[in-house]
């Protein structure tokens, strides 16, 4: 199953099956940065070749097993792991979920099923990285919003309201000082409508003439 192509990382100690998955990479369509064959390794190439995505032998040789590498490289590099293993026991599946791999195939395998899982692997983490975005962009868009919280004192006559230093100020200068809202004036169907109406009560009291009267 051939799709996005990738840089990928193999990281397996038998060297024959190494080199099969590198073949298989290849034939898929992906580029192999580089194959290591214990943790230590691993966590070189990572840091210094920046793969897409990485091939993780569960049983490495070395003090440090292909779980704990995974665990590493998730943290540490945020890169999507696939295990590659040849036990399927519970004790050894429990324990692989703790480093959260995007995918889990067991030995032997064949080129379709690799590429299946290489495909869905990179969607997730295509798809969290999205995620982690919007998150990024929706708490710094929030961070800018300031919001007026508790009781605001406001005078009935004249409609001031008071700050937190205790002057007197007009809404409008308020609201900019402490919001990021933009104002703008008008008038409301109410102050049009009573506008109008002491406009033709003026026209009517012949005070709303334009300049004096001509001389009869």
């Amino acid at each position: 199953m051939k799709g996005t192509p990738a840089r990928i990382l193999v990281v397996e100690d038998e060297q024959i099956v190494a080199m099969d998955l590198e073949q298989c990479c290849h034939d898929l369509g992906h580029t192999v940065v580089g194959s290591a064959s214990t943790a230590d390794e691993a966590l070189v190439f990572v840091r210094e070749h920046d793969p897409e995505l990485v091939l993780m032998d569960i049983n490495l040789r070395g003090s440090i097993t292909g779980i704990d590498a995974a665990a590493t490289i998730r943290e540490r590099f945020h890169k999507p792991v696939i295990f590659i293993t040849a036990y399927d026991d519970e004790a050894t599946v429990l324990k692989a979920r703790v480093a959260e791999p995007y995918g889990y195939l067991l030995k032997p395998f064949d080129g379709r099923e690799l590429g299946a899982a290489i495909q869905m692997a990179l969607y997730r983490h295509e798809m969290e990285l999205e995620r982690d975005r919007l998150k990024r962009e929706l708490e710094a868009a929030l961070a800018e919003v300031k919001t007026l919280r508790g009781l605001l004192p406001i005078c009935a006559q004249c409609k001031k309201v008071r700050d937190d230093n205790g002057y007197w100020q007009r809404i409008e200068s308020y609201l900019q000082a402490n919001t990021q809202v933009r104002l703008t004036h008008g008038f409301c169907p109410d102050c049009h409508a009573a506008i109008m109406r002491d406009l033709d009560r003026m026209m009517a009291d012949g005070q709303g003439d334009l300049g004096p009267k001509p001389p009869s």
